[in-house]
């Protein structure tokens, strides 16, 4: 693969969305069109001669190969806790475009109790404390990869989320303003839109065969 990466999923967020956010912000990789979706509920990454399935281990393994998972066992503990924090926050995300019609309102209300309740404080918390830029170390990682796009994601649908969160609205300008992240929001670039109609068909018509 001579260190370019192969996506193979569908054309949609999905549970890849996060590897692209994370191969996006290595300043020096560029990655591939995708390709057809062939494990149905998982992604599929080829690089590095390998083909790994399970986003939380592509995601890992990118991570450390891109020095963005910390310099210490200590450091990726911290990481990898905001990593799971986020990714429980993300997964309701996911799933909303698949409520029915009359559970919409409801799951909307459960997805801002979460991040203005349980999800943004801690992180409000963290960068307060410590005064620093991101997350862990002083250092950006992982887990400003993976707020940032939280952060977007929710504000997609509540846009003012974070109005009650003056260090995390600092963060997002800050992420939003580097090079490679700021690339990728720009449009054409590989970052995929919110999911419309057509995409929900196509994997409602996939997972029901």
């Amino acid at each position: 693969m001579s260190g370019k990466p192969r996506l193979t999923y569908l054309n949609g967020r999905g549970r890849m969305e996060p590897v692209r956010w994370l191969l996006a912000a290595h300043s020096r990789l560029v990655f591939s069109t995708d390709g057809v979706l062939m494990f149905q509920q998982v992604p599929l990454v080829e690089i590095d001669g390998m083909k790994m399935v399970q986003t939380r281990a592509i995601l890992s393994y990118i991570a450390g190969k891109y020095n963005l998972y910390g310099k210490d066992l200590k450091e990726r503990a911290l990481i990898d806790m905001y990593v799971e924090g986020i990714t429980d926050l993300m997964e309701m995300i996911l799933m909303f475009p698949f409520s029915p019609p009359e559970a919409k309102e409801k799951n909307l209300d459960s997805i801002n109790d979460r991040a203005i309740n349980r999800y943004f404080p801690v992180f409000e918390k963290v960068l307060k404390q410590h005064g620093q830029d991101f997350l862990v170390g002083n250092k950006f990682s992982w887990a400003d990869v993976q707020l940032i796009e939280a952060i977007l994601a929710v504000e997609e649908k509540i846009p003012a989320v974070l109005s009650g969160f003056p260090q995390l609205q600092a963060f997002k300008i800050r992420m939003s303003n580097m090079p490679t992240i700021k690339k990728f929001l720009q449009p054409g670039s590989r970052r995929k839109p919110p999911p419309d109609e057509r995409y929900i068909e196509t994997v409602l018509k996939i997972f029901k065969k």
